[in-house]
Order: C-alpha cells, then sequence, then structure tokens
C-alpha cells in the first residue's frame, strides 16, 4: 500500500463528495486488521468504521464509471488541489443544503422505507466547520462572538458539543451568552493551567 495512512483530525472526501473527518486508526481486537474511524461531517455526524485497506482503495470504476475521483477517499486538499478550474471541487465546501445519506458499507445511498425513498439530512452548518477548524479558543470566542445574528438553538448544541459542554434549554439570547462565557472560562483556564 503506497497511499498515506489517514491521521486523526484529517479531511476526506469520498468519491460521492461527502466529507469525514478521521478519528483515528485502530485494530480489529480478533483479526488485527487495521481499521479505519472516522465520521460524517454533516447530517447527525455518524461515525463509521471500514477497514484501512478498503478505505484507501480505488473507486470501482466499471460500477461508478462517471467517478472522475481516483480512490473510494481522498484527503480534502488533493481533491481541491486535482480538481480542473470547471468543477465544483476546486471550492469545496461542507454544503448546507439537504444531502443523501450515503451507507458507506456498500457506497450506495441509504434507503428510509419500505417505498425505498432517500433519507436526506441536514449537513453541518458551516460555521461549525470553520469553528471545529479554529486552533485556539480565542478564534473560537471571535467565531461565535460574528454569529451572535445567525445564531438558532441547534448551533449553540452543536458549539457545546464540539467544546463538550452542556448549555442547558431556554432562551436563545441567554443560551448564547453562556456559549459565550464558557469559551472565555476555558480561555482563562488554558492560559494559566501552564505556570
Amino acid at each position: 500500500m503506497d497511499r498515506q495512512i489517514p491521521r486523526p483530525g484529517e479531511i476526506y472526501i469520498h468519491f460521492k463528495k461527502k466529507a469525514y473527518q478521521i478519528i483515528c486508526v485502530a485494530s480489529h481486537s480478533e483479526t488485527r486488521e487495521k481499521m479505519v474511524v472516522y465520521q460524517a461531517l454533516y447530517g447527525d455526524f455518524g461515525c463509521y468504521v471500514r477497514p484501512l485497506e478498503m478505505f484507501l482503495s480505488e473507486v470501482d470504476h466499471e460500477k461508478y464509471p462517471d467517478v472522475t475521483q481516483k480512490y473510494r477517499f481522498e484527503l480534502a486538499d488533493e481533491v481541491k488541489e486535482n480538481a480542473p478550474e470547471d468543477t465544483m471541487a476546486k471550492s469545496l465546501e461542507v454544503n448546507p443544503h439537504q444531502v443523501d445519506i450515503v451507507d458507506l458499507s456498500n457506497d450506495e445511498p441509504a434507503v428510509s422505507d419500505a417505498e425505498g425513498m432517500k433519507e436526506t439530512e441536514e449537513q453541518a452548518d458551516p460555521a461549525l466547520l470553520v469553528f471545529l477548524d479554529a486552533d485556539t479558543l480565542e478564534e473560537k470566542y471571535e467565531i461565535l462572538k460574528s454569529m451572535r445574528d445567525s445564531m438558532t438553538d441547534r448551533l449553540v448544541d452543536d458549539f457545546a458539543v464540539a467544546l463538550d459542554i452542556v448549555i442547558p434549554e431556554g432562551n436563545l439570547n441567554i443560551r448564547y451568552q453562556q456559549l459565550l462565557s464558557s469559551v472565555r472560562t476555558m480561555q482563562r483556564f488554558e492560559n494559566t493551567r501552564f505556570r
């Protein structure tokens, strides 16, 4: 295998243009087979496990002749760099609109009911992805401040989960202030813990 082993935190793009973040590469407890543990950056942010060899494999171009991506999963930066100028992949961002959920075990869209309708989910708010990529709590705080007018209860919950805190249900403005206050408190703690 001549491809780089995925590293925690890296963002990969599935050939059907869904974004996933690597959690880790683990070993199967019985077979010792290397497995990639990764999380969707859309919908319910589900976590998945796939054998490393399959994760790094090429797309079956006989089954998917219209797919231009060479590998089943490619680093997001590589997808952007290698995209032709006239494609949307050049400015690849996680789309906040409705998308199909993909059952990654067979690369086919999941079926939600007996009638065969495709289930759809909302993707992550782009601001949440920027927040997750921020390196410092100061950056996270500034992102939250800039979102004052577009904050929703769902976003407060998402940001709280990302920070590993709980913001109680209630008035949106109060919840937003609690979120800001929590980040400020975390900043103070982070700045003094190594002194």
